[in-house]
């Protein structure tokens, strides 16, 4: 019982600490990493805009292990001239303990089981017309998103959402007085015609 505690805590720690990192990167508290993350999400969606899934992965698996490969070598001659015996460069991250522990998995179909019924559900009721005005509205959002079809396809809206999703809150942070004034003036335009 107190090892499915344990791993309970480790899988929600590690969750928030993944948030916590990606809210790290989103909002450019360390711009190197930022910058890095971003130019490498970019490019792996622009290279699946242009390229097939197999030859992105292909490439990026190439690309590591050129980088892998070489700088062992590096190291390795590195150190047979200084004589050395610093052992293998990837030596710590080879150790590091990377198996998922069957809890995190069960927690994990947990909720996704939780997600797929909800999902199942609502997919029933609104296909089967169970309330005519949400069904409607999901119709409209349907033959909206025809269009958008039309114009985009998958990859590109996803390269949209990369961009915005990285310039949005640097954006934000640099003319901050200026959005929220607008925001504000929108806001009581929206209110003051609901009122009427």
């Amino acid at each position: 019982m107190a090892d499915s505690s344990l791993s309970s805590n480790n899988s929600s720690s590690s969750l928030r600490d993944l948030t916590h990192t990606a809210s790290q990167l989103v909002h450019w508290r360390e711009p190197k990493k930022s910058a890095a993350a971003f130019g490498l999400s970019l490019l792996v969606l622009l290279s699946l805009a242009t390229l097939s899934v197999i030859s992105v992965v292909s490439y990026l698996l190439l690309a590591c292990l050129c980088v892998t490969i070489t700088f062992r070598v590096y190291k390795s001659v590195i150190q047979a001239v200084q004589k050395s015996d610093e052992g293998h460069p990837f030596r710590s991250l080879l150790e590091r303990d990377i198996s998922v522990s069957s809890e995190s998995v069960r927690q994990l179909a947990d909720q996704f089981l939780i997600h797929l019924n909800w999902f199942s559900n609502q997919t029933r009721r609104l296909l089967l017309v169970e309330d005519l005005v949400d069904s409607l509205k999901l119709a409209a959002v349907t033959w909206v998103m025809t269009y958008v079809g039309a114009v985009f396809n998958g990859v590109t809206i996803l390269i949209l959402a990369d961009i915005i999703f990285f310039t949005t809150p640097l954006i934000y942070q640099k003319k901050k007085a200026q959005i929220d004034r607008h925001v504000e003036a929108v806001r009581l335009k929206l209110e003051e015609t609901l009122q009427r």
